[in-house]
């Protein structure tokens, strides 16, 4: 596989396991030390406590669904960082089908590792929100 189609795989993956709420695969897409930045006031240094606020935070919404778009991707041997944009549906929970949506871009940096492509610092760069009830 094209390093850029792997890159472009971990992404759609994170997004797919968000979406079906399968925290394993979600996991999976991070290094150990991953960095995450922008998702909220604080900088979250580790996987496992990125993915534990994950799963928590999904349990405000019924139905999620992450529409990603084409990367812009630079490769640098083991090293990558890609550009992401996205539009995130979040259906809230106990409203009458009331849809939080954010329009965003995701610009994260991957290392490859025996088990391939790994997030290693993800950052989120909110454009816009709305809320309809």
């Amino acid at each position: 596989m094209e390093t850029d189609e792997a890159l472009q795989d971990v992404m759609l993956s994170y997004a797919a396991a968000v979406d079906d709420r399968d925290m394993a695969r979600y996991r999976a897409c991070f290094a150990d030390d991953a960095e995450i930045v922008g998702f909220g006031e604080a900088t979250i240094t580790g996987a496992d406590t990125w993915t534990a606020s994950v799963e928590s935070q999904l349990e405000a919404f019924s139905a999620t669904q992450h529409l990603m778009s084409p990367q812009l991707a630079t490769v640098s041997g083991d090293h990558a960082s890609a550009r992401t944009d996205v539009q995130a549906l979040h259906v809230l929970k106990d409203t009458d089908g009331a849809v939080f949506t954010l329009w965003a871009t995701y610009l994260t940096d991957f290392v490859r590792t025996g088990e391939g492509w790994k997030i290693a610092r993800h950052e989120l760069v909110v454009r816009g929100t709305q809320q309809t009830p």
